[in-house]
């Protein structure tokens, strides 16, 4: 029998004809993909090109269901209405309405594809949108949420193994492992996690985005690590023969994210420590080495 969590996610439900061009013009993703059988992951960016948010979304009846950070929508809807003007669109927090659950390593009878998605009761739910290897991913409503994975022969556990999971894929977990206004989205990975198009047209940060690509502006990379002592504290930096060669992010049982300057991961000589920790980069789970 499979295994499901409840994941803390805060949920903002965007309706109105001008949905799509509104999110469009403002998030690295073509949200034209955006469709019943199709969830899209995308990252809000400051002007500057710096990560700001990341979230999913997902079509349901009318509306599209926002999935974001929790804690952190109320910043994302004072942000996005900012942008409203005359766009015919309308914004909602339904937080307390929805409940958000992943299914790590199911698809649920959904094609083995990044986004595919299907209704489920009340809900949607989906292969997570940024890689397949972290199974499905369900919008319900909060009342009947339970019940309906109980249905799908789900049993309910803590999120211990979800988190293990993108651990070992080396997928960030928002502002865990990102640092609002100051991140750059190659340097979190984001463009192998279906989170941009490169083809798309403007929004807002693509111009340095793409920059970063096409010039190979890039020095520094969230990459898995292999931890031999004690879990380092998110932001301890990482030497390498007393020379600073990256940061830590989040971690568990062993496993964490670090920001790691390119030649650390090269396999430049000399141990990476954290502190007492020493640290050891490791290929993402399913990518050759």
């Amino acid at each position: 029998m499979a295994d499901f969590t409840f994941l803390d996610r805060d949920v903002l439900r965007l309706t109105g004809e001008d949905r799509t061009a509104f999110l469009q013009g403002l998030v690295s993703n073509d949200m034209r993909k955006v469709a019943p059988d199709r969830a899209v992951f995308a990252a809000f960016l400051t002007p500057q090109g710096k990560y700001l948010h990341d979230f999913h979304v997902v079509a349901l009846g009318d509306a599209w269901l926002i999935d974001c950070e929790a804690g952190r929508g109320a910043d994302l809807f004072r942000r996005l209405r900012m942008y409203k003007l005359r766009s015919k669109v309308e914004l909602a927090d339904v937080t307390a309405d929805w409940a958000v659950a992943a299914i790590p390593g199911e698809a649920l009878d959904l094609p083995n594809e990044p986004g595919a998605a299907r209704a489920l009761v009340d809900g949607v739910i989906h292969v997570d949108a940024r890689t397949a290897a972290l199974g499905a991913r369900a919008l319900l409503p909060k009342a009947t949420a339970k019940a309906a994975l109980a249905g799908l022969g789900l049993t309910e556990t803590g999120p211990e193994a979800w988190d293990r999971l993108r651990l070992t894929l080396g997928v960030p977990d928002g502002s865990r492992d990102l640092v609002p206004e100051k991140t750059v989205l190659l340097e979190a990975n984001y463009d192998s996690l279906n989170a941009i198009a490169w083809d798309k047209g403007c929004y807002m940060g693509q111009e340095l985005t793409a920059r970063t690509r096409y010039r190979g502006l890039l020095k520094k990379r969230l990459a898995p690590v292999l931890l031999d002592g004690p879990a380092p504290e998110p932001g301890t930096l990482i030497l390498r023969d007393g020379r600073e060669a990256g940061e830590m992010r989040s971690s568990r049982d062993g496993i964490g994210l670090a920001l790691l300057r390119l030649e650390a991961l090269e396999g430049e000589s000399g141990p990476l420590l954290a502190g007492d920790t020493s640290i050891r980069p490791a290929t993402p789970a399913g990518k050759a080495a």
